[in-house]
């Protein structure tokens, strides 16, 4: 008889996790649709009694987003204008019941393609805390992320936070994505910025796509390229010649992979035109 587990603390999760295969549940927006049977199969561990889990942090180290928090927390929670991507992302995710159960750490380890978190967190320079009953480690999220559908999770580890360094929480966060409508929809395309400026020129560039590839990328060489560059003149340096190199797309019945190289460059553009516009509206 398959078992339920409901603990209510980490300790506790991480003991039932090292005795034997079990499926983590929290917000469920992925597994329950993924699960073509009417129950769950196998044994379940319940973690959203884990108040370890909970709540979006500051420390000395920068900030902590606990496993456990919803994107609807992320929504209303006070962050720096670096987050307005993983934010503008977070509405975007689902219908308003998904945003108020799905995780932000769920979406990772669901490591769909298309998983609307990946990209923002990789503007943020993110890292995954991983624990099991016998040790704990940080992984940078590109590291953690491996393929589609894959990760570097082991079966006794589970996620317990995500960690935004204070050095990549500085400069203004933005995100875009393309679909067949705006919400309720998987993305053909989609592109996180973080900018950090001063003078009217880019210091720092922060730039990823997701959908376009098995998992979302950073653009290093287009980030090194803007560096410097004023940003009326920034958006020039955005081609799909600086794009494509690091996306490698399928064909589906979304897009073919040429139009997604050809949208996701397109939304880098607007990114950064974006950028311009908010420095301009600051400035004046």
């Amino acid at each position: 008889m398959p078992a339920y587990h409901s603990p209510s603390t980490l300790a506790d999760a991480l003991e039932i996790l090292a005795s034997g295969p079990v499926t983590i549940a929290a917000g469920c927006t992925d597994l329950y649709p993924a699960t073509q049977a009417k129950a769950l199969p196998g044994d379940i561990l319940d973690i959203t009694a884990i108040s370890e889990l909970s709540g979006i942090t500051r420390d000395d180290a920068g900030w902590r987003i606990g496993a456990g928090v919803t994107w609807a927390e992320l929504i209303r929670a006070h962050l720096p204008p670096a987050f307005d991507g993983l934010k503008r992302a977070a509405r975007e995710v689902g219908s308003v019941q998904i945003q108020t159960a799905g995780t932000v750490a769920g979406n990772l380890c669901t490591a769909s393609p298309a998983g609307d978190g990946a990209p923002c967190l990789m503007t943020l320079d993110a890292t995954v805390e991983l624990a099991s009953a016998t040790a704990t480690r940080s992984l940078p999220l590109a590291q953690f992320l491996t393929g589609a559908r894959r990760t570097t999770l082991r079966p006794d580890e589970m996620v317990t936070a995500i960690r935004v360094p204070d050095t990549a929480a500085a400069g203004q966060g933005d995100f875009l994505k393309l679909g067949a409508r705006r919400y309720l929809v998987i993305s053909i395309a989609m592109a996180a910025a973080r900018f950090e400026t001063e003078g009217g020129a880019i210091t720092r560039a922060a730039l990823s796509v997701g959908a376009c590839g098995p998992v979302a990328a950073r653009l290093s060489g287009l980030e090194r390229a803007l560096e410097g560059v004023p940003l009326s003149a920034a958006v020039d340096k955005v081609t799909t010649d600086a794009v494509a190199p690091y996306l490698s797309p399928i064909d589906d019945i979304r897009g073919d992979a040429e139009y997604r190289i050809e949208a996701a460059t397109e939304l880098v553009r607007r990114l950064v035109l974006r950028c311009a516009e908010k420095r301009v509206g600051i400035a004046a």
